[in-house]
């Protein structure tokens, strides 16, 4: 097979069919394996390449990327904190006030053996892999986001598909800036504890929160 097909290919089963299938009624177990497959199939190519590292860049501009994802984040704490006021008040920081070893917990699961992983395939893969059939890099951006979004969906949950859409503009956009793991998984790890934090587990259907 081409090249050039055989990554399309590769495109297509990993991005697209494999999160679709997750929406099918067929074995957990399954769904586990292939999704296990999936990402070492990804941890492999990625360390041929030698795209992934677990050392840290030394050529990060943190000046630079601490007064930015402050500002995002100070955005994104007003919007969601006014969001759950409004929507489910009882909810508002309820982790951290009524459960705060819980919500160390899931602040550290989160931040390690999700965002890490999540970053690995859909910015350090993906850019690696596919940027180069993306003249338009604006074009490369929307489309991470839609392939991260629809990583989600096996949650079946609106808010979290949209959430993660826009989430997955703003990684992008750094990721393409920065080229740095680091930094996006970073940023990634602060938005989203930040969710957990202001009260939004139980609307994205986060395991735990249901307290809340």
């Amino acid at each position: 097979m081409n090249g050039k097909y055989y990554v399309l290919s590769e495109f297509f089963v990993l991005f697209v069919l494999l999160p679709l299938s997750l929406l099918l009624p067929y074995d957990f177990k399954i769904k586990v394996a292939s999704v296990l497959i999936g990402f070492t199939y990804l941890l492999v190519m990625l360390f041929k390449s030698g795209s992934v590292s677990f050392k840290l860049e030394r050529s990060i501009n943190w000046h630079s990327f601490i007064k930015k994802t402050t500002v995002k984040l100070i955005a994104i704490a007003i919007i969601t904190t006014i969001y759950v006021y409004v929507v489910q008040p009882s909810s508002l920081f309820c982790v951290p006030l009524s459960n705060p070893g819980l919500w160390v917990m899931i602040l550290l699961f989160y931040t390690f053996l999700s965002v890490w992983p999540q970053e690995v395939i859909y910015r350090t893969f993906f850019f690696n892999r596919y940027g180069s059939f993306f003249n338009d890099k604006r074009l490369l951006i929307v489309v991470n986001a839609i392939v991260f979004a629809m990583a989600h969906l096996f949650l079946r949950n609106t808010l979290v598909i949209v959430l993660t859409f826009l989430g997955g503009l703003l990684f992008a956009y750094t990721f393409k800036k920065t080229r740095s793991t680091t930094l996006v998984s970073i940023e990634h790890a602060l938005y989203g504890n930040w969710l957990f934090t202001v009260g939004m587990g139980q609307m994205l259907a986060f395991p735990g929160m249901e307290a809340c």
